[in-house]
């Protein structure tokens, strides 16, 4: 008889400090309970966060597999081999869910390949949340990264980001380093039209959290700091 495979499942975490059954379903702390087999950015963290949703899992008996930045794409089919061998694995990033604005995508393509069942968990995702926060086109938008650090393309990025948002009606949404947004958030106001819509969502889920939607001039007289704190722009015209 054929052995049945093991599922990959996508694991969510929270997006700071916060605890986790605050902000996470009770399904997620079941699912960990049961896996041992895992694969992420950072063991550190990704240890870290279990121990924190099941405090008495055994930390000896957990295998981690690192996927990030520096992955050789050769390296992700070997990966899921526990789950031709029938166990259950697990994908978590270091913040939100897998897969979206993360290098878990990989893996999950290679599960599809492999015919290993997907298992997509609930949990945060700072670009809905911000969306869903923004008061802007839920039904078109695009998230587009890291934009250029140079201060002339990152401003000709800006306007064409903006010419998009107008022609297509299309929220358009993007992320900074962190000690890098109150950069950032003056180029906004200092580049787009001064009735161009801006969204500033900051820690999404944390007691410290942010979010407020105003106009590139409005910004321009607002004080925030945004300096190492996790956030997301969005803009609409």
């Amino acid at each position: 008889m054929k052995q049945k495979k093991g599922n990959l499942y996508l694991i969510p975490c929270t997006l700071g400090d916060t605890p986790p059954l605050e902000v996470l379903p009770l399904l997620v702390k079941k699912a960990v309970e049961h896996i041992d087999h895992y694969i992420v950015e950072h063991e550190k963290s990704a240890r870290r966060f279990i121990k924190s949703i099941v405090p008495r899992k055994s930390q000896p008996e957990l295998q981690f597999q690192l996927i990030n930045k520096f992955t050789d794409a050769a390296e992700l089919p070997t990966m899921l081999q526990p789950c031709h061998d029938g166990l259950d694995m697990g994908v978590i990033s270091d913040a939100g869910c897998p897969g979206i604005a993360d290098p878990g995508a990989g893996v999950v393509a290679q599960a599809h390949a492999q015919r290993i069942r997907v298992v997509p968990l609930v949990g945060p995702s700072s670009l809905l949340m911000a969306m869903m926060a923004s008061g802007f086109n839920g039904q078109n938008f695009a998230f587009n990264g890291y934009l250029p650090i140079d201060k002339g393309q990152r401003k000709s990025e800006l306007k064409r980001l903006e010419r998009l948002s107008e022609e297509r009606g299309q929220s358009q949404l993007f992320i900074e380093t962190p000690y890098r947004n109150n950069q950032m958030l003056e180029s906004l106001t200092h580049t787009l039209h001064p009735q161009t819509q801006i969204c500033v969502a900051c820690d999404i889920t944390l007691p410290s959290e942010f979010i407020r939607t105003f106009s590139a001039e409005t910004w321009k007289q607002t004080k925030v700091d945004l300096n190492k704190r996790p956030t997301l722009f969005i803009i609409h015209k």
